[in-house]
This record gives C-alpha cells, sequence and structure tokens, in this order.
C-alpha cells in the first residue's frame, strides 16, 4: 500500500486479524501492548491511517473500523446461519423473543461445540452494557439455558420483554446490573424474571 510506513502496514495487518478472530475491534491498549509501544504513538499512527483515508475512528470504545479491508471473507461454506430473534434493550426491557427477523452468519469456533438448535442471537439497543463492550447495534449471540452462573451476562424475559443485563439471583429475587454508571440495576422478584440464555459471543458491524 502506497504511502504507508512498515509501522503503519504491521498496524492494519494486526487490526484486521483481531477483527477477524475476535469479531470486534481492538483497542488503543490492545494495540499498544501488542506492538509493545506507547498509547500516545498508537493515536499518532491512527490519525495518520485516519488522514490517509484507511480507517474511520469514533469517541466510542472499540470503534476503528477498517475503509478498504484487505482479506476476503470466509467462504459461507465455513460459517453457520444463527437465527436472528428481535432487538433486546440494554437499557430497558423491549421486544419480544419470538419475532425473527432474520438470521446472522457465525464461525463455529466461536460457539465452541456449542449444540446449534440452542443458539440464537440478538440485537442490542441502548448503552447500558457499554462497560462490558456490549454497545448499541451489536448482535449478540447467545447460548439458550434456563440455568446461568450468577454474574454472567444473561438475556433475560421480564413481562414479556427481553433484556441483556449482568445476572445476580438470589433466593427470592433477582438483580439485573447494567455496566454503565447513567442506569440504575433493576431487581425483580424470583418468578419475574424468565432466563431465556447466556451470551457466549458479539458480532459488530463497520
Amino acid at each position: 500500500m502506497k504511502g504507508l510506513t512498515d509501522k503503519q502496514r504491521q498496524m492494519l495487518d494486526f487490526i484486521e486479524s483481531f477483527q477477524e478472530k475476535e469479531n470486534m475491534s481492538p483497542t488503543v491498549y490492545e494495540i499498544a501492548d501488542h506492538f509493545d509501544i506507547k498509547t500516545s504513538t498508537v493515536f499518532a499512527h491512527i490519525r495518520a491511517l485516519q488522514r490517509k483515508g484507511f480507517l474511520v475512528r469514533s469517541s466510542k470504545a472499540r470503534s476503528i473500523a477498517l475503509t478498504k479491508p484487505r482479506r476476503k471473507p470466509k467462504h459461507m461454506s465455513f460459517v453457520l446461519p444463527i437465527p436472528l430473534l428481535g432487538r433486546i434493550n440494554a437499557g430497558m426491557p423491549a421486544d419480544n423473543l419470538e419475532y425473527k427477523e432474520g438470521e446472522v452468519y457465525c464461525d463455529p469456533a466461536v460457539l465452541g461445540g456449542e449444540d446449534l438448535k440452542k443458539i440464537f442471537a440478538l440485537k442490542v439497543h441502548g448503552e447500558s452494557m457499554r462497560d462490558l463492550g456490549i454497545l448499541d447495534g451489536d448482535v449478540v449471540i447467545v447460548k439458550q439455558s434456563e440455568h446461568v452462573k450468577s454474574g454472567s451476562v444473561a438475556v433475560a424475559l421480564v413481562g414479556g420483554e427481553t433484556t441483556v443485563k449482568s445476572y445476580f439471583p438470589s433466593e427470592s429475587q433477582v438483580e439485573l446490573r447494567p455496566a454503565n454508571p447513567d442506569y440504575k440495576t433493576q431487581v425483580y422478584p424470583l418468578g419475574q424474571v424468565d432466563v431465556q440464555g447466556v451470551v457466549i459471543a458479539l458480532q459488530r458491524q463497520y
């Protein structure tokens, strides 16, 4: 690629490899750690790559996006279709799980051998799980389960609507905790919360 330094080429390669493997972009700190350089140096390279039109970035976490991907997408035979059941709200409970919007495609390695019949996807709306890296517009991959460990990021059905939160049950109630100080923990009697599954991965489009 003309006009790029060796370090900038290496950084683009790392960003693209990270996105392909993790289904999200690296943070500035992860880039700095990988190359063993200061974050200020990473910011300088990112600004240069933005000026040259190779990437864009917003103020949100993990928002680096390549404008000129160089790798061909994986062949469809190497990905699995996951039913996209609708939107969920990461601020307050939202749409019903029964509504199916279509399908998303997922690398089998992300699923870790889980039964495909128990896997579904939901679209996030809201910023209440921001500090755990789950952003507005993300698609979460969910393993269907009624038994979720305390502290897991879970999809729950409350009053016929769905939400994604960190799940903390007790003998009589359930706390659905956000990962954003702008939102409050939601507390419900145990019988009012129907756990749908646990989040095992997420996908983000750029």
